[in-house]
């Protein structure tokens, strides 16, 4: 190795032992694991004030991606919605409900018809607070009865008291689940709290059982905005595939990365590689190949004349094409290589690209080796 790469081999030391992070560098993949390999201890990655691993300008780790946002991005942006008609929901205590665990006496149903009435013209009568209570007497009196709960909830909702409205629809449903009337006030309750999907599916489905103009009305309002709110889940969904599937490609890259690397560092780039075996041979081609690089197999021996004649020219020509592959058998040290390629004399030169042999070079022949090295590199 020359005087110039020792002193910028010895500046890329200086520079770890001052901050060692350099070394987590993606880039740097292949030289970590050389350490490591040789029982090296690797600082952990500091990390940054914000939490996240710090790292070197321009490093990969450190620069946000893009798409790093995009999810937050998606879940806060706006949906422009028709909110005139939301409230604050109420808090109140649960309204008195019936038992559904007691016999109703014809007596009992005729004073609860009776209280349903009085209720009906308590609110004519523009009184919905006694309209409740009379309501509530008739639930207490007939538990079984789905359009008592049913009503009590229509007069919650125009009480603007959803979530009461909403307890007493889903009493009524419960033990009449085809009563229209009662997806229609929890609709219609639902639309006040702004839970306009659910909203949307209960006043559908009041339409399906009984139609009338108040349910039309009120999907009017409702319809727009669970169609927007649908069409904003479907843009997220779409773009959240979106990211996902751009993270798979950058980690795919990342990792394509740090096996280029690997395999880079394996190749001794500028320098002759000794050859001992068939395995050892194969991995260093299937790296070339992997790089797309020139691979020169070069069959040498101690005893040949015109092997030591060019064996300094190979050298020299190692080092002058780093981006090619420079191998180097001895025929009696390993001899089932050089009879795996059939080597009949020495010194023998064989090229190589993406594991194919492409030409051949037999005798110490320099310019022939520099031309032919020049052609295919």
């Amino acid at each position: 190795m020359d005087a110039a790469k020792i002193a910028e081999l010895k500046f890329f030391i200086d520079q770890c032992k001052s901050n060692p992070s350099i070394l987590h560098n993606p880039s740097l993949g292949f030289f970590r694991a050389y350490l490591q390999s040789l029982g090296a201890r690797i600082p952990a990655e500091p990390k940054s004030n914000n939490g996240n691993r710090s790292s070197e300008p321009g490093e990969n780790a450190s620069v946000k991606q893009p798409d790093d946002d995009l999810e937050d991005d998606i879940v806060q942006s706006d949906v422009e919605l028709d909110s005139a008609d939301v409230v604050e929901p109420d808090n109140d205590p649960p309204q008195k409900m019936g038992d559904p665990s007691i016999d109703v006496s014809e007596e009992n149903q005729d004073a609860a018809q009776t209280s349903k009435s009085r209720a009906l013209v308590a609110l004519s009568e523009g009184k919905p607070d006694d309209a409740i209570d009379h309501l509530t007497e008739a639930i207490t009196l007939n538990p079984h009865s789905a359009i008592f709960y049913a009503t009590r909830a229509n007069v919650f909702v125009k009480l603007k008291k959803p979530n009461a409205a909403i307890r007493d629809a889903d009493a009524a449903l419960q033990i009449n689940p085809d009563l229209a009337k009662g997806y229609k006030v929890r609709g219609m309750a639902r639309a006040m709290l702004g839970q306009w999907e659910d909203a949307a599916s209960d006043l559908h489905l009041a339409s399906k059982l009984d139609y009338d103009e108040e349910i039309g009305l009120a999907l009017k309002k409702v319809e727009p905005n669970a169609h927007k709110i649908e069409e904003h889940r479907r843009k997220y969904e779409r773009l959240r595939k979106e990211r996902v599937l751009k993270k798979i490609e950058r980690e795919k890259q990342q990792q394509r990365k740090a096996e280029e690397a690997e395999v880079k560092y394996s190749l001794n780039d500028g320098q002759v590689i000794g050859i001992h075996s068939i395995t050892e041979l194969e991995s260093k081609l299937k790296a070339a190949s992997k790089l797309s690089r020139l691979a020169i197999l070069y069959f040498t021996a101690t005893w040949c004349g015109p092997c030591r004649f060019i064996s300094p020219l190979f050298v020299t020509l190692a080092g002058e094409y780093p981006n090619a592959v420079f191998l180097k058998a001895d025929i009696d040290e390993a001899r089932d290589v050089a009879s795996r390629w059939n080597v009949s004399s020495v010194p023998s030169f064989f090229f190589i690209k993406n594991g194919k042999e492409v030409d051949k070079l037999v005798g110490a022949d320099k310019s022939s080796l520099e031309r032919k090295i020049a052609q295919y590199a």
